[in-house]
């Protein structure tokens, strides 16, 4: 489960190629319709997508250059430039999707392997530039589901899966407010503890599900979880 960003490359390729099949088939009716994320239609998840990439750019130029370029100017800019985006008609939705990966490849492209060292400063505070292709792949991925077309946790590739699953376990386990858990995948004796192992129920499914359940994208209803009782309760995810 590499996060190699070269070695990555690839599956951003494969996982824009993806999204940008789902958005051609939106009509104007469509990208009007609620999505997944509450307040947002699917255009604004459109819209996000496109500077979310321009955003990345930023961060790679800062890497390459050492000047301390934000991702975006700032919240509110990030937040108006979505809400201005999110109406527009769809041949200028995927067109931005479209010129907006492109300039995210040729950033990646552009970044020589000493820059991949550097560390950037994210909305979240700072980041190693070598997991921003990992970073733009998330993003590419999870709200391919957000936009409620389709689109599920168990098409995600499994590698991802398995890769998105470690991060996120691996950020509950230094958190105060997780209730305790043990994660075991389908058809494997591979386990993430999260918490005291003595009192943690042990959910098991597919990795891919039990990521999705953990950010919130599934209700876990594909999950078990045993000693029989209820799920535990995830806190939100970033």
């Amino acid at each position: 489960m590499t996060m190699d960003p070269l070695l990555l490359t690839g599956e951003v390729d494969g996982a824009t190629d993806r999204l940008l099949r789902t958005a051609a088939a939106f009509d104007g009716a469509d990208l009007a319709a609620a999505s997944l994320l509450p307040g947002w239609t699917r255009g604004h998840v459109l819209a996000h997508l496109a500077r979310n990439a321009d955003g990345f750019v930023n961060l790679l130029t800062a890497a390459r250059t050492g000047e301390p370029i934000p991702m975006y100017a700032s919240a509110t800019a990030r937040d108006a430039d979505i809400a201005a985006g999110a109406p527009r008609p769809p041949d200028a939705h995927l067109d931005d999707l479209r010129r907006s990966a492109d300039r995210f490849t040729e950033a990646v492209a552009a970044m020589p392997v000493e820059a991949w060292a550097a560390t950037v400063q994210t909305r979240r505070g700072p980041w190693p530039a070598a997991m921003l292709v990992w970073g733009r792949l998330r993003e590419i991925e999870v709200h391919h589901v957000d936009l409620d077309a389709g689109y599920r946790p168990a098409d995600w590739p499994e590698a991802f899966g398995h890769r998105l699953l470690h991060e996120v376990a691996g950020d509950l386990a230094g958190r105060t407010d997780v209730p305790p858990m043990v994660l075991r995948f389908d058809g494997s004796r591979h386990e993430l503890v999260v918490g005291d192992r003595a009192s943690a129920p042990t959910v098991t499914g597919a990795a891919p599900e039990i990521a999705a359940w953990l950010i919130g994208r599934s209700p876990g209803t594909m999950l078990a979880v045993a000693p029989d009782g209820p799920l535990p309760q995830p806190p939100e995810w970033i």
